[in-house]
């Protein structure tokens, strides 16, 4: 998940894939590579690649299943839509350390206990994927990405001698709890992967699927076993620190979100106590509030509905983010209607509202927690609403 993509494409049209008829001699090592979490939001869980290294050859390549564009055609609406295309590139190694010393992230590598075939057969995979034909990919963050590549790529060389073991595993988390583990609750990044996710981040993970964290990769490689002439060995045979860094602990912006919404819900209940006293209703409030909700609600919808992304079906931040919110906004700017009808769409805001606890006690779908204090806002507000609605007809 590395962002120096047009580095990598020079690299790339300088290093084609190698024949499939080279043989990697018996001092090759066949390494998985995990790198720290950094700064932005996409490398917050880290890295994983595969590195080859055999010195006979003077052979010493990494394979990075981590590689997008942000200039491909159309990648906003893809992005949007699901359609994320990510590359596997193929470059020499001093590249990559080199690139993870500059941004000051650990760098640890796994070289694999494995046979002469099995390295040769890792090489020949890894070559054929990295081919222009084969090296893109439809990526999932969840379900095939840079790390899951490395598990199902080990499991189909190696078979059934191949056992990964979970004693060690704290059990049963949900995808949303592994996720909120490697990032921090009050950012915004964590409220935007929330927000746009539905139950299926809710669902219990098998010790497999935790491997589309790089942390998983590494300690689920280093717990392995493979079976060498019918006998148990660790796979992993030696483990190196390439870079040696303190980990980057992740920082809680000033204006974070926990604290805008806060301020956000307080100035709200404020105006609703002062529009109470005062038998007023603050109109800008109103459409704010609903044009906001309906807004991302909206978009809640379009990747519900109309996009391949993989967990965003069955969102229920549709209860708060009411997509026909959008078009109540500029209904309540005209004071001379009929309201009758609003208090009783305001009644099913509120119904629709009381349902989100219940949701979040079942662990039907856990809520990103900032949004709390603007729950606790848009009720008080829907309930003064639909109370008073009828005497602001003037």
């Amino acid at each position: 998940m590395k962002k120096k993509y047009f580095l990598i494409l020079f690299i790339l049209s300088i290093y084609s894939p190698l024949k499939a008829q080279v043989q990697l001699s018996a001092y090759a090592e066949v390494s998985i590579v995990t790198a720290g979490p950094g700064g932005e939001l996409y490398e917050a869980f880290g890295h994983s690649a595969i590195r080859i290294k055999d010195p006979v050859l003077n052979l010493d390549l990494i394979y990075n299943y981590g590689m997008f564009d942000f200039n491909q055609p159309n990648f906003l609406l893809n992005f949007a839509k699901g359609n994320m295309i990510y590359s596997l590139a193929r470059y020499d190694f001093k590249y990559f350390l080199a690139s993870y010393r500059r941004d000051k992230r650990w760098v640890k590598q796994q070289v694999l206990n494995l046979s002469q075939q099995e390295k040769q057969a890792y090489f020949i995979f890894l070559e054929t994927n990295a081919s222009p034909e084969n090296r893109n990919y439809l990526y999932d963050p969840y379900f095939d990405n840079c790390a899951t590549k490395l598990r199902d790529i080990t499991k189909s060389i190696l078979g059934s001698k191949l056992v990964f073991n979970d004693t060690y595993l704290e059990k049963e988390l949900t995808f949303r709890e592994l996720t909120n583990h490697e990032i921090p609750w009050n950012a915004w990044g964590t409220f935007g992967l929330n927000l746009i996710a539905g139950t299926k981040l809710d669902q219990k993970s098998t010790y497999e699927e935790y491997m589309y964290l790089p942390d998983y990769v590494y300690s689920s490689f280093k717990n392995a076993t493979v079976y060498i002439k019918n006998q148990p060995k660790e796979l992993v045979k030696r483990e190196d620190i390439l870079v040696r860094v303190k980990e980057k602990q992740p920082k809680t912006a000033l204006f974070n979100p926990f604290l805008i919404f806060s301020i956000i819900a307080l100035l709200g209940i404020y105006i609703t106590y002062k529009d109470y006293i005062k038998n007023r209703r603050t109109k800008w409030l109103d459409f704010v509030l609903f044009f906001t909700t309906g807004f991302i609600g909206c978009v809640l919808f379009f990747l519900w509905f109309f996009s391949t992304h993989s967990t965003a079906p069955n969102n229920f931040n549709l209860l708060w983010a009411f997509a026909p919110n959008l078009i109540i906004a500029f209904l309540l700017l005209n004071t001379k209607q009929q309201k009758r009808w609003l208090q009783k769409y305001l009644f099913v805001l509120i119904v629709l509202l009381l349902l989100i606890p219940v949701l979040w006690i079942l662990k039907i779908q856990v809520f990103p927690i900032v949004v709390t204090p603007l729950l606790i806002l848009l009720i008080i507000r829907y309930y003064f609403l639909s109370k008073r609605l009828l005497t602001f007809i003037k």
